[in-house]
């Protein structure tokens, strides 16, 4: 009987053993995929990062080094990677800069995960002690940072400056850091000092020219023509404007029908009463005194009508057709107005002032400023200019990255150094509290402290330096107490980097 039950029981051990196999496989493959698209993103960290070609399945073609652009284009399958285009997309939301290095930290842990798990060490305890030695990075983060004021602009640039000089627009960064600065804090709400909304800040594009031209506008843009169809005005001094959201046209049936004309007389009357309509329409917009007219897209119906344009012409009633839906939130906290929905609304107490609306040409085309608005909302525009589509498409995604650099700032006032000295002094405090815990806690922690050592040899790696004597020269000069230590990626050395003005914002560590 004893000979019949121990087989028995060895085939259970059996197959709990096959089911752990087939945990551990599962595991093991969502590591490695994360860890490859890590290794995707790695080669594009830091100024000397390389910048990646990418193509869409649209045929469309995208040169760029911004971690958060690059993994959100890549087509990844596989659940785990997915998490990672996740990480590098709340990263853009939250910190707007710093994508690329935490898709680079995590695939570090993760790969650090792999060798503890191949230790045997349960799940759980890697997970718990991953927890606590967060906690304790911010911690020493924080000891390690910098306070700032708003009124120093100078600490505002700087950090704006190193967001961008790993861009490939780099050579830009002394004209698109001091504007990203000057659009924050020209829409810092007094009553909400920390808290600054990056919709307010609206990047107006226009091909043409090279980035040297772009430029921050006290007031609005639009990029597109005024209706110039029955030779209306294209510049107004003193402009008194309405944004309305129906239609200068006349009303169409409610269901699709058509209607048949037998007689001429009939004909003559239809047109008559159009005319007569729309006419009742702008004399009581003119009645108001308005003289610029903003008209949202209409899907119903054609917003306004070759007759419609050519009395509001005649009516010296400057027409700027087809504005977004979208858009016009933001144009009526400008100009400080209100949308109109319907004719019999139309009042004075409704329209905006400015000092001037005109038409601008800029490169191959045109487009509308309206400047000197009175009791202006808190919002600007920036006009970004470029020589092509890749360079504009770049220069707004890098100076999209500038603003929430500013952003960040303007919440939470510190600084800290870059170019991997914040990672080295975190990778050695996190070692020496290692020793300081107990049991497979102190092993996990250190094994997530050397992880953090990734950055400066990824820095180091990709400006050509000799990385493993690079981060033993960092390792050993935050030994003896430099925490704002360094590399220098334009020297090629060890240097203080915060002498150097390589700032960056705790959220861009990525911890």
């Amino acid at each position: 009987m004893a000979a019949i039950t121990a087989p028995q029981h060895r085939s259970s051990k059996t197959e709990s053993y096959v089911d752990n196999k087939r945990k551990d496989d599962i595991r093991h493959a969502n590591i490695v995929a994360a860890r490859s698209v890590a290794n995707a993103v790695r080669t594009s960290l830091g100024p000397k990062g390389m910048d990646k070609m990418i193509s869409t399945s649209s045929d469309e073609v995208i040169i760029t080094n911004d971690g958060a652009t690059i993994l959100n284009k890549m087509q990844v399958l596989q659940p785990a990677a997915k998490m990672l285009v996740e990480l590098s997309k709340s990263q853009d939301s939250a910190a707007g800069d710093g994508t690329t290095t935490v898709v680079v930290i995590a695939g570090a842990l993760l790969e650090q995960c792999l060798l503890l798990l191949s230790h045997g060490i349960h799940p759980t305890v890697v997970s718990d002690a991953l927890h606590k030695a967060a906690v304790k990075a911010v911690d020493v983060l924080t000891a390690m940072a910098v306070p700032v004021e708003l009124s120093d602009r100078d600490s505002l640039v700087k950090s704006a400056s190193t967001s961008l000089n790993s861009k490939v627009v780099s050579q830009y960064s002394t004209l698109l850091a001091p504007l990203a600065v000057d659009a924050v804090l020209s829409v810092v709400d007094a009553a909400k000092p920390d808290m600054v909304d990056l919709r307010d800040v609206k990047i107006v594009k226009k091909l043409g020219g090279t980035v040297d031209d772009t430029e921050l506008v006290k007031g609005l843009v639009f990029d597109k023509k005024v209706s110039h169809a029955a030779g209306g005005p294209t510049r107004m001094e003193n402009a008194k404007i309405a944004v309305i959201q129906f239609q200068i046209s006349p009303p169409k049936t409610d269901i699709e029908q058509s209607i048949v004309v037998s007689d001429y007389s009939q004909m003559d009357r239809i047109l008559k009463e159009e005319r007569s309509y729309i006419l009742g329409m702008i004399k009581k917009i003119k009645a108001t005194g308005c003289n610029v007219l903003l008209i949202q897209k209409s899907i119903l119906r054609d917003a306004v009508t070759d007759l419609s344009l050519h009395y509001l012409a005649k009516a010296k009633i400057l027409v700027i057709k087809d504005v977004e839906r979208d858009e016009i939130e933001f144009i009526t906290k400008t100009l400080n107005c209100l949308p109109i929905a319907n004719i019999e609304h139309f009042r004075t107490e409704k329209l905006g002032y400015a000092d001037l609306v005109e038409e601008v040409s800029l490169g191959d085309g045109k487009i509308v400023k309206i400047t000197g608005i009175k009791e202006m909302g808190k919002t600007t525009t920036v006009l970004v200019r470029g020589s092509n589509q890749l360079v504009l498409d770049e220069a707004e995604r890098s100076l999209h990255d500038a603003l929430c650099v500013v952003r960040c700032l303007v919440a939470k006032r510190f600084l800290i150094a870059g170019g991997g000295a914040p990672e080295i002094e975190l990778s050695r405090q996190l070692g020496a509290w290692a020793k300081v815990l107990h049991g497979m806690e102190g092993y996990c922690v250190r094994a997530f402290a050397e992880a953090l050592e990734v950055i400066p040899y990824t820095l180091a790696e990709n400006a050509g330096l000799n990385p493993i004597a690079i981060v033993t020269e960092l390792r050993n000069r935050h030994a003896q107490g430099e925490i704002n230590a360094g590399i220098n990626v334009r020297k090629g050395q060890i240097t203080n980097i915060l002498e150097e003005n390589v700032v960056e914002l705790i959220e861009q560590c990525g911890i």
